[in-house]
């Protein structure tokens, strides 16, 4: 109910009277069933910007530390996840990949929309790096498609490391879904897990038209340029009807 609230009434009829979004490709977005949108992660933002353009309630992850803050600030902060339906999730310890996962699965399996960021992190300088391959093990065991999300500029509307917004018209991209239900008896199988997780980051690579760097952007310090190597050559898993 807080979710719709902020969404409809709160939030974001302020929201996009500011920040005006220009939207391409939402009719992409099934209106029912399962989905998991999978977003490049540019910004804080990427996460009010996308629930508020996609009509169904999106469900993110994000770590519990996020809901434990002390004080106004904690409270505030922990206000706007859950709001946001925002779900928390312990992410120390070996298992923790498996919880977030675990997590996402049950809002799929209640016919829902769950958003992912396959990079993981936030990019440190707003190229899009390699994806982690929860995404496709997601895909691959709860057999929904994957509609790929492009966020284009929110790295410019909130940089890292800044509190304040600024006033910009936000852009997103999305794309046609990506079924790869066919390949359900392959869960577990890192080979194709990387195939298509590299495929779903190839969408991504397309739609943004930002330059793609094959080692995780979690490898990286944000004060330090990361190194540019050729992108590779993507190889889809077979060929698909463009």
């Amino acid at each position: 109910m807080f979710y719709w609230l902020l969404k409809y009434v709160v939030l974001g009829p302020v929201l996009k009277c500011l920040f005006r979004p220009d939207v391409e490709g939402l009719r992409h977005v099934p209106a029912t069933g399962p989905v998991i949108l999978a977003c490049n992660h540019l910004s804080f933002s990427d996460s009010i910007f996308t629930p508020l353009i996609v009509k169904r309630k999106v469900t993110f992850v994000a770590k519990a530390e996020y809901f434990t803050g002390k004080g106004i600030k904690g409270w505030l902060m922990r206000q706007f996840f859950v709001g946001t339906g925002t779900i928390p999730v312990d992410r120390s310890g070996g298992k923790a990949a498996r919880a977030a996962l675990d997590t996402q699965l049950r809002v799929l399996r209640s016919g829902n929309i769950a958003g992912i960021y396959p990079e993981g992190t936030r990019s440190p300088d707003g190229r899009l790096y390699r994806g982690k391959t929860g995404v496709a093990r997601l895909a691959l065991e709860s057999g929904a498609p994957v509609v790929p999300v492009a966020l284009m500029n929110t790295d410019e509307i909130q940089p890292t490391g800044t509190l304040i917004p600024k006033i910009k018209r936000v852009r997103l991209r999305i794309g046609a879904p990506l079924d790869f239900s066919r390949y359900s008896s392959s869960v577990g199988d890192r080979f194709v897990e990387r195939a298509v997780t590299d495929e779903i980051m190839y969408e991504l690579m397309t739609l943004t038209g930002r330059e793609y760097v094959d080692v995780y952007a979690a490898s990286l310090k944000t004060s330090v340029e990361a190194p540019r190597p050729p992108a590779p050559a993507f190889t889809p898993l077979e060929d698909r009807a463009r």
